[in-house]
């Protein structure tokens, strides 16, 4: 295997030859490697091969890439005290962007930023901070984009609309004839479904802009330097038109739970307050200058909506048989529900505190 990844990395424009190729990164959607060149002076390379299952328009995900490396490559070059760095995609030798293997695969290859790294979990309030700050000077750089220049690669991601409408399909239907273990479920869903429409109507009404964002806001699409500092967002595949609401809420959902997305003992799970107050510092220190005040507002709502929305899209495949989600038992799709509402009801409890951390952050 590794000497056809070698013979897959010398379809690219890089420099040196291809020495040694090594599996990197806990993604679950590419698979992606390290590529190690000679003579040793020359850089290292990532080499990905894309899910075209999931990313179908292969030309369309390549060109929003494109957009917002060079923006941001642009930006960058006039803000020289800027610590950030910007992924660059790598040529193939055959022209374009992209190489196809005999099977049908679709390989990708971007310059590897040297010394870096990732963690998997926020873990402290530095690191929180870091990644909070990432994020946001992401967005700062990106705000004077034009979203609709982008495509929507995976449309309605985050649409509440969409997922109420599949959950309430799956439980009419009812394929695998569990929803009467959920009723519980199903009431908690219902129960707060008008609320959780909240960004939608502040989006139709043009209360709130529509950015270009991120949508995958993970710690571990971060790179840290050797002193730990954030120095660039990576997993660019997801970047679309959004609200800036979903990749803040995202990220407190993933990144400030005191346990894991599918832990079984909901008595461990709740928000952690500092490393929600970390993080929103972090984020309004890069973006509270171009935020505007009805952002800034629902910034903390927008963590009880994103831990909603991935609550209901598990307990929809539940219902659903399991057809969405990688499973590791029957239950697994249930447990993981049961801990986002769990952490829900955390945040619920915590809403007048997170409100007040972000009026503080914002100044």
């Amino acid at each position: 295997m590794n000497g056809n990844l070698n013979t897959l990395a010398a379809n690219f424009q890089i420099e040196g030859s291809p020495a040694a190729v090594s599996p990197i990164g806990s993604g679950h959607i590419h698979d992606s490697y390290q590529v190690s060149t000679l003579p040793p002076e020359t850089p290292d390379y990532l080499l990905q091969r894309i899910n075209h299952k999931i990313f179908t328009n292969i030309e369309d995900l390549t060109g929003n890439i494109l957009k917002v490396t060079s923006h941001l490559q642009h930006k960058l070059s006039f803000d020289t005290g800027q610590p950030f760095q910007v992924i660059r995609l790598i040529p193939a030798t055959g022209g374009g962007w992209w190489f196809n293997d005999p099977d049908g695969n679709y390989w990708r290859m971007y310059e590897y930023i040297a010394g870096s790294h990732c963690y998997d979990r926020l873990e402290n309030p530095d690191r929180a901070f870091q990644a909070g700050f990432a994020f946001g000077n992401f967005q700062a750089l990106t705000a004077d984009m034009d979203s609709r220049s982008l495509v929507e690669i995976l449309p309605d991601f985050h649409q509440i609309g969409k997922r109420l409408r599949m959950f309430r399909e799956a439980v009419a239907h009812d394929r695998v004839r569990r929803a009467g273990r959920v009723e519980q479920e199903i009431r908690f869903v219902e129960a707060r479904a008008d609320e959780m429409h909240r960004v939608i109507r502040l989006i139709a009404s043009g209360q709130i802009p529509v950015r270009v964002t991120h949508n995958d806001t993970k710690c571990n699409n971060v790179l840290f330097d050797s002193h730990d500092r954030a120095i660039a967002v990576i997993d660019l595949d997801t970047v679309m038109p959004g609200t800036v609401l979903y990749d803040f809420g995202d990220a407190i959902r993933t990144g400030a739970s005191t346990a894991a997305e599918d832990e079984a003992d909901t008595a461990r799970i709740g928000i952690d307050l500092g490393l929600f107050q970390a993080y929103a510092e972090g984020y309004l220190n890069a973006a509270k200058e171009f935020l505007i005040p009805e952002e800034i507002g629902t910034l903390a709502f927008s963590a009880r909506l994103m831990t909603y929305i991935i609550g209901l899209r598990f307990l929809t495949d539940y219902l659903d048989g399991d057809r969405y989600y990688k499973i590791a038992d029957p239950d697994h799709n249930l447990q993981r529900a049961r801990a986002q509402f769990k952490l829900l009801q955390s945040m619920e409890k915590q809403a007048a505190r997170m409100d007040a951390i972000i009026r503080k952050a914002a100044g």
